[in-house]
């Protein structure tokens, strides 16, 4: 009888009918193993492209400083539906739409759809690209949902699982401010480290080869790192300073991003955050500088950059899922392909909190994911 503890060798033969691959024999050394860098990165031994993308927003949006080089701006938030949250599911769609057409791509080339937004159950998502029939895989980070779907994608694709996928996200102000705080209506005072919940989407076309889109249009960028954040939470209970509860998280990724790769801040040309706002990055740089990295020449936030904090009056700046997702598409894209910056880290960040979790007392955690970006 075997020792307690210690499994019998007849638990370790495989049971009849059956035959042990001679890969399965290798120990784990199998051709892809040297992916894994460090603790919790990837380095992508086969590259994956953004073919292109496609980015949607709302009116306030369209004023800000970026306005000019979003796909679409819309004139009125409703977008011609009769509810908030079919607005953003309408918002999803289009994208999806958008971005297929401008990659010449139809939707039955793609395999896998990877999306997500912040409303319970991701119904903005749900009933937004149900009608496209393209095998869905939801994801929620909160606001770091799109690196969370392009991470995912990545993998997928440069694993060759996939010849191409497509990653969206989306957020609406109205339809968050119901969801997390107060319905518009109740006209409840905003302190000034709250954040604007952006009202946008954006969508990618992940494929694994350089190939010409509509119009013989190159690819718009690279991913050939990843870096996957794990929950943070320093018990900030404070659901209107989101900045403040996120940047531990997006301090967190950042340093076991550096420690994985073995790199420091000056090897991108921009470390992007998606959803910080002017709080959230003066807490971030002070963590960083803990730590003794100093991020303060690269560092670039996606809630900073939508909004003209002098005109607009979003107080802390930008965030939702849409925030870094429209700003990537619309903005940093396009530095990447005029050759403005080589190399960027794009890490949208997510405050992982609910009404009911809020209403218990209970504290924020927040999560980051890393996404390394180069020009070709």
């Amino acid at each position: 009888m075997p020792q307690v503890g210690k499994p019998s060798m007849e638990n370790k033969l495989p049971r009849k009918g059956y035959t042990i691959p001679q890969k399965a024999l290798s120990c784990g050394k199998g051709k892809n193993m040297n992916q894994m860098t460090g603790k919790s990165s990837i380095k992508l031994e086969n590259k994956v492209f953004i073919l292109d993308s496609a980015s949607i927003v709302g009116k306030k949006e369209g004023e800000g400083p970026l306005g000019n080089l979003f796909d679409l701006v819309g004139t009125d938030d409703l977008f011609g539906c009769n509810t908030w949250e079919e607005a953003e599911s309408n918002l999803q769609k289009d994208a999806v739409y958008m971005a297929l057409g401008k990659a010449g791509k139809r939707q039955e080339d793609i395999r896998y759809l990877f999306a997500g937004d912040l409303l319970g159950q991701s119904i903005a998502t749900s009933f937004g690209i149900a009608s496209y029939q393209i095998p869905l895989l939801g994801v929620y980070g909160a606001c770091s949902t799109c690196g969370e779907a392009l991470t995912l994608g990545a993998m997928t694709v440069s694993a060759g699982y996939a010849d191409y996928v497509a990653c969206v996200t989306s957020s609406h102000f109205a339809s968050a401010e119901k969801e997390f705080r107060f319905p518009l209506e109740y006209g409840n005072q905003r302190p000034l480290s709250a954040s604007w919940t952006v009202t946008g989407s954006g969508a990618f076309i992940l494929g694994a080869g350089q190939e010409a889109g509509l119009g013989g249009r190159m690819p718009r960028a690279a991913i050939t790192g990843l870096t996957v954040g794990r929950i943070v939470d320093f018990g900030l209970k404070d659901s209107m300073n989101m900045g403040a509860c996120m940047a531990p998280a997006a301090a967190d990724t950042l340093e076991q991003h550096f420690l994985d790769f073995n790199v420091m801040p000056e090897e991108y040309d921009r470390i992007i955050t998606g959803d910080l706002g002017s709080v959230g990055q003066t807490v971030l740089l002070e963590l960083l500088r803990d730590k003794g990295y100093d991020i303060a020449k690269q560092h670039m936030d996606c809630g900073i950059e939508i909004f003209d904090a002098g005109s607009q009056d979003t107080h802390a700046g930008g965030s939702g899922c849409g925030c870094s997702a429209v700003t990537l598409s619309a903005y940093i894209l396009k530095q990447l392909e005029e050759h403005h910056w080589k190399k960027v880290l794009f890490m949208p960040t997510g405050a992982l909190l609910s009404k009911t979790s809020f209403n218990e007392g209970k504290s924020v955690p927040g999560i980051a994911h890393g996404v390394v970006l180069e020009a070709l």
